[in-house]
């Protein structure tokens, strides 16, 4: 389906990712990487250029922005990213025209940033989708739902797997949700559908996922005008799906949240568009082993957040990305700030390199007995102090 779009052009003066949403972000080492995305201008929607990404160093919030060569991919939103042997690989995605079913894949650690476009020797690809989800397991990509299109030639109309929108019938196209599992492996360069048991989640869009161990967990979404907010579990060795049944209180349903992972049986869930279009702020940690949710207090409560990106950092973080603050058909509310949440206890070693990059400046004592540091420390409270707690400030346009 067309929309009125535009790509965004950058003003080389920029030191920070421009506000956006629907964007990829990964972090690899301690540093995290951002691409694509769009955001508004006088009610249009802007899409973020394809040959660009920015990387912010996590130690102290600082952004750097890379050129990117090689095949480059459209601007999109809505794509599916994630890392793997230190490359982002991106799938699907809508890029200002229609969804797409391409592939790509960008070294994150050789310094070139160099697109490569994948072509599969075997299997077929998934048909084209946006606002999936995925998990990495044993060196495979498994993704998961979105809404796309298909050709009335590959569309089964007693396959729930996929549910139609009815609005968008067109004379040989259709569009829908669905709730599909496919495998891309880089190795072999080969998609495959294996076949799932049990009990599937419906199909839908703008869900969450994450993974521990061998499991993948998917939560809420949307379908037509629905937000849900069942869990479901999928065993990745026998392929069997699982709804799970909390025993306590229940985040409320939304869409375009995130869930990440921050320890072996435990689940980061934050914001997300509610039921009734209101952006939310709320966070939950989902133990998979009692079964329960817990509302968790954090610094945030006042900055809610949609259509955002949430990665593991160091130390069990979650470090957030952009989103939009509040949701209307003409928004200009997207966001280029980092929310960095603490989910556990710090190690003594960060505790010191942080306590001393945040004072050396404003005492002198501290600052006298630098050079008396251990060699190691020393070297990471440099490089720490280097970028340390600099105002990470919206950009003004």
């Amino acid at each position: 389906m067309k929309k009125h779009s535009h790509v965004f052009k950058r003003h080389s003066s920029e030191t920070l990712p421009h506000e956006r949403s629907g964007h990829t972000a990964v972090v690899e080492g301690n540093l995290l990487h951002v691409w694509g995305g769009c955001t508004s201008v006088a009610c249009k929607d802007l899409y973020l250029p394809g040959d660009e990404i920015w990387v912010c160093n996590l130690e102290g919030i600082s952004w750097k922005v890379f050129h990117m060569t090689g095949e480059v991919p459209p601007s999109m939103s809505g794509t599916c990213g994630c890392s793997l042997n230190s490359h982002m690989y991106i799938f699907g995605g809508f890029n200002r025209i229609e969804q797409t079913n391409q592939i790509y894949c960008v070294n994150l650690t050789d310094g070139k940033y160099r697109w490569r476009k994948i072509t599969h020797e075997i299997g077929s690809a998934p048909s084209p989708r946006e606002k999936l989800s995925c998990w990495v397991h044993k060196g495979r990509i498994i993704y998961f739902g979105g809404f796309g299109e298909k050709s009335l030639d590959d569309f089964d109309g007693n396959n729930k797997a996929f549910t139609v929108d009815e609005v968008s019938w067109l004379e040989d196209v259709i569009w829908g949700w669905n709730n599909e599992v496919h495998i891309f492996d880089p190795m072999s360069t080969s998609w495959s559908e294996p076949q799932t048991h049990g009990w599937a989640p419906t199909a839908r869009e703008a869900h969450a996922s994450a993974s521990l161990g061998c499991r993948g967990y998917i939560y809420g979404g949307s379908v037509m005008e629905t937000r849900m907010n069942d869990i479901h579990c999928l065993e990745f060795e026998s392929w069997t799906w699982s709804k799970i049944m909390p025993v306590s209180a229940t985040p409320g349903g939304r869409s375009w949240h995130t869930l990440t992972a921050v320890s072996d049986n435990t689940l980061f869930l934050f914001g997300g568009l509610s039921v009734d279009c209101k952006s939310m702020s709320d966070g939950w940690l989902f133990d998979v082993e009692t079964k329960k949710w817990r509302k968790v207090e954090h610094p945030f409560k006042t900055q809610p957040r949609l259509w955002h990106t949430a990665c593991q950092g160091q130390d069990s973080d979650v470090v957030v990305f952009g989103g939009t603050c509040d949701y209307t058909l003409c928004t200009k509310s997207h966001c280029n700030d980092t929310l960095i949440f603490q989910m556990q206890p710090y190690p003594l070693y960060r505790i010191c390199k942080d306590y001393i990059a945040k004072n050396v400046t404003n005492c002198k004592v501290l600052k006298n007995q630098l050079p008396l540091l251990p060699p190691r420390l020393l070297t990471e409270a440099q490089r720490r102090m280097s970028s340390a707690f600099k105002p990470s400030t919206k950009q003004q346009h």
